[in-house]
């Protein structure tokens, strides 16, 4: 089990990851910003939490939409689930989309998305002629049923 992550702050008002729960899978990650930043409906915009992290190697944090900005808001990340690889060290920043009809103001401090640290597995790809067989074969979306 891992017991800290390394984090260093490049900006001094930033804000350190936190756990809205004891048992909450995803770290909350702050905006960091000089003044507030609106994002126009159907627009992205770069929101910096002014944090670098060290993620341990083989692993992975995977940077997810927090279930209430998004739903309410209609403002979660462009890329869908941002990716922070083992060996990047630098600013962590969240590129935010607002999917709603209004435009929606992001401001300093506020809780912009939450970061899962999870193990990874990074196989060798083996180029082959076949593979093999199963049951479901080579049915794609929706083959499985409803």
């Amino acid at each position: 089990m891992m017991e800290h992550i390394k984090v260093r702050r490049i900006r001094p008002s930033a804000k350190i990851p936190t756990y809205g729960s004891t048992e909450a899978a995803g770290a909350d990650l702050y905006a960091c910003l000089d003044a507030p930043v609106t994002i126009q409906a159907g627009a992205d915009a770069w929101i910096p939490t002014g944090i670098a992290i060290e993620v341990p190697k083989s692993h992975a944090g995977l940077i997810y939409a927090r279930s209430g900005l998004a739903c309410k808001r209609g403002l979660a990340p462009a890329n869908k689930v941002g990716v922070v690889d083992s060996d990047y060290r630098g600013e962590v920043v969240v590129v935010l989309h607002n999917h709603s009809a209004a435009s929606q103001t992001v401001t300093d401090g506020e809780r912009i998305a939450q970061m899962v640290i999870t193990p990874v597995v990074t196989p060798a790809y083996l180029e082959v002629e076949e593979l093999s067989d199963s049951q479901r074969g080579t049915g794609g979306f929706g083959s499985t049923g409803v």
